[in-house]
């Protein structure tokens, strides 16, 4: 879980930086906006996992938590990023599915059995 969230925290650290140096000029402020949510998504879950993977003995189900944080992240964060470099409004449809795998993880952490 520790390698997991040194991914997620560099990649997001790295989508980050990108769209703040290499899109600032090139997307609308909305859609830089959009990606700037995904970043935030990104690097907050990130740092969850991090403290999850530190605390896990104290958690009945940390990979659990853990996979549906990363998957999460992959599908909300990522169709953000997709939804603003590209345009297609379609990819907006799948990002409440990563959300909700975000709320799950949340969920399953709370509920700690």
């Amino acid at each position: 879980m520790i390698r997991l969230a040194g991914a997620l925290g560099f990649l997001g650290v790295a989508l980050g930086a990108f769209g703040a140096h290499g899109l600032r000029e090139r997307l609308a402020p909305g859609m830089l906006d959009v990606y700037k949510t995904g970043v935030l998504y990104h690097l907050l879950h990130a740092v969850a996992l991090l403290a999850l993977a530190l605390g896990a003995e104290r958690v009945a189900r940390p990979r659990a938590v853990a996979t549906l944080w990363a998957v999460g992240v992959v599908i909300f964060s990522g169709s953000l990023y997709a939804l603003a470099i590209t345009g297609v409004g379609a990819l907006g449809a799948v990002t409440p599915i990563g959300g909700l795998l975000l709320m799950a993880g949340w969920v399953t952490l709370a509920l700690n059995r």
